[in-house]
């Protein structure tokens, strides 16, 4: 088995079917922070992120199933969802992914995954961007939203500052008077 090795510093590397025809590819790849785009999340590559792995073509003939393995590491960031902090998150994680032709599922077919088919894709005919593949797993991996810890308070809504710090020295138990006519039936129900 031929095993052809590609390193890449900028990050931006193709899988290109074509190669993966001749011999198995070996990727060790550096992504600069920002590289990639998080879309839709809070979070943000913080720090360069390392990917090195391996794909190779499976079925040459048939439906020419492109496997990747490998490991992603590095650091991702974004902000806490209650106080804004900025959370930083060590990513080290390994992944093993099943890439389909797109040609195999009609343009306007809608496919429904189950929780299994999370390491399931599709490229179009070329191959498949690596950083597309990261981007994935990241958005896959990371929390919904970023917490600096479970037991933050998150702003305080009568002063604006961080609850439970030197500046916020309001009430912590504010009575709302919209619940004061179900407050007074409850205790008359309690005598």
């Amino acid at each position: 088995m031929v095993v052809g090795v590609v390193f890449s510093e900028a990050g931006s590397v193709l899988i290109e079917v074509a190669e993966l025809q001749r011999r198995v590819v070996q990727f060790d790849s550096y992504f600069a922070p920002g590289a990639i785009v998080l879309a839709d999340s809070d979070w943000r590559q913080d720090d360069r992120l390392h990917v090195v792995g391996v794909a190779e073509l499976l079925d040459r003939q048939g439906s020419r199933t492109i496997r990747v393995r490998g490991e992603i590491d590095g650091q991702v960031a974004g902000p806490c969802a209650r106080c804004l902090e900025l959370v930083s998150e060590q990513v080290h994680e390994k992944f093993d992914l099943y890439y389909y032709p797109m040609a195999m599922i009609a343009r306007s077919e809608e496919i429904r995954i189950e929780r299994d088919d999370t390491d399931i894709g599709f490229y179009e005919e070329r191959g498949l961007e690596l950083g597309d593949v990261v981007r994935e797993q990241l958005l896959l991996w990371l929390p919904m939203r970023a917490l600096c810890d479970e037991n933050c308070q998150g702003f305080c809504p009568t002063c604006g500052n961080i609850r439970g710090s030197a500046e916020c020295r309001c009430q912590k138990n504010l009575v709302d008077p919209r619940w004061d006519t179900l407050r007074h039936v409850r205790s008359k129900l309690k005598s």
